[in-house]
């Protein structure tokens, strides 16, 4: 459950980003809007596991690093502030999509909105969960690539008109 609320946003990401032109501005509205409504219920979930009733969960998904004096895992960690952020991003990010179905009503390019969308909310949640610097440091610098991809792709700003 706790790896699929990073892969709800990216799924969603994926199919709006990729599969933009054949599914239409109302399909990528509803697959994206929808993967972020499932991952916000999970984290609501996962809220209760880990944050009220304190049993913190950490993934190992395997060993990137594993040499005589130094082993870097890929890891998540998933602990009270953990969670109490990627609740708070969660439910951020889902409100601003569903704002932005009608705030970008006339924009020609709202698959591509909202693919980058969903995936800096990827991004933001794999910062977030992540067990140690290195994946921190991978989160960190792809949160910060996604953004600067969106603003080099002639997507309209808010205030803009």
């Amino acid at each position: 459950m706790y790896l699929s609320i990073l892969i709800f946003p990216l799924l969603g990401s994926i199919s709006a980003g990729f599969l933009g032109r054949k599914i239409g501005v109302t399909g990528s509205h509803i697959i994206t809007c929808t993967c972020l409504i499932i991952s916000s219920i999970l984290i609501t979930i996962a809220f209760y596991e880990v944050g009220i009733s304190g049993s913190p969960v950490t993934i190992k998904l395997f060993n990137w690093i594993d040499s005589e004096f130094m082993s870097i895992s890929w890891e998540f960690l998933f602990d009270q502030l953990t969670v109490s952020l990627s609740l708070a991003v969660i439910y951020c990010s889902t409100l601003i999509h569903i704002y932005s179905v009608d705030y970008l009503a006339n924009d020609p390019h709202q698959q591509r909105f909202f693919s980058y969308l969903s995936l800096f909310t990827f991004f933001m949640l794999f910062l977030i969960s992540a067990g140690n610097y290195f994946v921190m440091f991978i989160g960190c610098k792809s949160a910060l690539f996604s953004l600067r991809v969106q603003a080099k792709s002639k997507l309209p700003y808010a205030g803009t008109f």
